[in-house]
């Protein structure tokens, strides 16, 4: 067992001086330099276009191009670097897990992936500028896997398949643009519908209406829409997208479908996707599809919890307390994880294994 930890990192301002910010506390961070060594040892498998992404971002969300402006200033690097680090845009992904379940008037993720990925950052962001308020996991610091924004609007995606990406955004990008820009399922949607995607991934939408969740299927090729409350690897219309393998996809998302007949506390919800013998969570460091946090969300309330590593009581975080300017009482979030895989925001990491 590995005793972890999760910067809680509020801020409020103009999303360039969110970027100096963040800039200015990953200078010489473990983050960067493993970064650093790994593309030492990884050649990208993407190209980055400067003009082409300055002008999607331009047209969708210039505020969060204005957050990459103030990152390149505080760490004084190339805008080609900072778009390789934390653009979100053209980026390959390697295979993952995730299991999202909904219930009433609550959203419940496990996030499952490397440690060598994790940022170990939960980011609660009130723009001053523009772009609505929000909480969440980051993943490659702009981005966001799973989150929460001030008009209850909640966004969690899942993996689906590798095969032939095209160009666009990629899932963590495209969560931080649905919790920036969207204050409903509905927005939501027709954002999924717009923009281009880079990879297949499925978004779970929920808000504070408690209606029955959207989920998008998503691919570089087209965008379906169904409903429904859970959501684990593979695409129910859009099949022919799917891995060939899915038993552990199908059977997580059976677990979870046995309990939907009942009506389960969020509590209960939660415990049964973090306790490790439920058959949710998984141990799966090493191929890419660990669990490496379990969160909720409550859109009523306005509140999230955040437990890292299996078995866990969470970390309840007051988001509505917060956007009324209260302080959050705890910088960190801890927890324990089953793995020596090194985490790249508390340990150095070895890209040669």
């Amino acid at each position: 067992m590995k005793k972890v930890f999760a910067d809680v990192i509020p801020f409020r301002g103009t999303h360039y001086d969110f970027g100096l910010f963040q800039g200015e506390g990953l200078k010489d961070s473990l983050l960067i330099k493993n970064r650093e060594r790994q593309w030492k040892v990884r050649k990208p498998l993407f190209k980055i276009n400067l003009e082409e992404t300055e002008r999607v971002f331009q047209r969708l969300a210039p505020m969060i191009w204005d957050e990459l402006l103030g990152l390149r200033d505080a760490l004084g690097w190339p805008m080609e670097r900072v778009l390789q680090e934390f653009g979100g845009y053209r980026v390959n992904f390697n295979p993952s897990g995730c299991s999202i379940y909904v219930g009433d008037h609550y959203m419940i993720r496990n996030y499952d992936y490397h440690p060598k990925t994790y940022d170990g950052r939960c980011v609660i962001f009130q723009p001053i500028d523009k772009g609505y308020a929000t909480i969440g996991l980051s993943q490659k610091i702009t981005g966001r896997c799973d989150g929460m924004n001030e008009k209850g609007l909640i966004m969690g995606y899942t993996f689906m398949n590798r095969k032939r990406p095209g160009d666009g955004f990629v899932c963590h990008m495209i969560g931080r643009l649905i919790l920036e820009l969207c204050a409903n399922t509905e927005e939501a949607v027709d954002l999924l519908k717009e923009i281009p995607h880079r990879g297949s991934f499925s978004y779970v939408l929920y808000d504070s209406r408690g209606e029955l969740p959207f989920i998008v299927e998503t691919s570089p090729r087209r965008v379906e829409v169904r409903q429904g409350n859970s959501c684990t690897n593979h695409f129910k219309i859009m099949t022919e997208e799917n891995r060939h393998v899915l038993d552990d996809s199908k059977k997580r998302l059976q677990i979870i479908e046995d309990h939907q007949g009942y009506p389960l506390s969020g509590y209960e919800a939660f415990q049964l996707l973090n306790e490790t013998d439920r058959g949710i969570f998984s141990k799966l460091y090493g191929s890419w599809a660990g669990t490496i946090h379990t969160s909720a969300y409550f859109p009523q309330e306005l509140e999230a919890w955040i437990a890292l590593g299996g078995n866990q009581e969470p970390t309840k975080i007051d988001f509505s307390n917060w956007l009324n300017k209260e302080d959050l009482p705890f910088k960190r979030i801890e927890g324990m994880v089953e793995t020596d895989i090194p985490f790249v925001n508390m340990e150095q990491a070895d890209w040669y294994r």
